[in-house]
């Protein structure tokens, strides 16, 4: 009985030492929370962690409410729409212009209300073409007539052949409709001067053209354009020759 009391007494440290060396720390206390930590974190949690810290640090943007996102998009809308009537504006000042035809002087070729489109950006007039004209010598309104002949060339007429020559040579002229019998008051031969064009009407008969001193010859500067495409009647859409 001694003896048993004695090896439980004498053996103390080792059970002590053992005790120590078999316990588990209690994480509890080191957590300021009272909340248990693992302190082992996996390498996919810690790429999480640091992805979560980087959100955070983030500056939020401040979302537009309703109401501002309408004005911003009627303003990028009114914005657009007014940029595009400039450009068409500006186009159609300078690169094309829609005129209306009024009169039959052009018959056959072009008729009275046709809808032309006319270019004259850059243009320089050429024998053949039709053009539209601001304005005659006496005359203010607009006129649709075809160049003839240019600067430093020489127009005649035969009055009784019809025949029109340029630098006397007989022009072919399948478009017109009847003859040229008609020299109007203008002296012929006539000498087309610089900067200038001699016009004629493709309807020859009724045609106020150079033949007529309120027409005469057109200054370069008063051809508006000259004429490319018709769009109206749409069953004659096309280009004018």
């Amino acid at each position: 009985m001694d003896t048993q009391i004695f090896d439980k007494v004498e053996n103390p440290k080792n059970t002590d030492n053992q005790t120590k060396k078999n316990a588990v720390p209690d994480l509890a206390t080191v957590n300021s929370n009272d909340e248990p930590v693992d302190v082992r974190l996996s390498e996919e949690e810690a790429t999480d962690s640091k992805k979560t810290r980087k959100k955070k640090s983030r500056k939020q943007t401040p979302k537009k409410d309703g109401a501002s996102s309408f004005v911003t998009g009627i303003f990028d809308w009114a914005s657009a729409f007014l940029f595009a009537l400039i450009v068409v504006v500006l186009v159609m000042t300078f690169c094309f212009r829609l005129v209306d035809v009024d009169g039959d002087s052009m018959l056959q070729t072009l008729q009275d209300k046709n809808k032309i489109i006319v270019t004259g950006l850059n243009y320089e007039p050429q024998v053949g073409d039709i053009v539209v004209i601001s304005h005659g010598a006496e005359l203010d309104k607009a006129l649709v007539k075809r160049v003839i002949a240019v600067g430093g060339q020489t127009v005649d007429i035969n009055s009784e052949t019809g025949e029109v020559t340029v630098d006397g040579i007989v022009i072919d002229e399948p478009y017109i409709n009847g003859k040229t019998t008609q020299i109007g008051d203008a002296d012929f031969p006539v000498e087309v001067e610089e900067g200038t064009v001699f016009v004629l009407g493709d309807n020859r008969p009724i045609s106020k053209d150079s033949r007529f001193t309120e027409v005469g010859l057109i200054d370069n500067d008063a051809i508006i354009g000259k004429v490319q495409f018709r769009i109206y009647p749409f069953d004659e859409f096309g280009k004018v020759e």
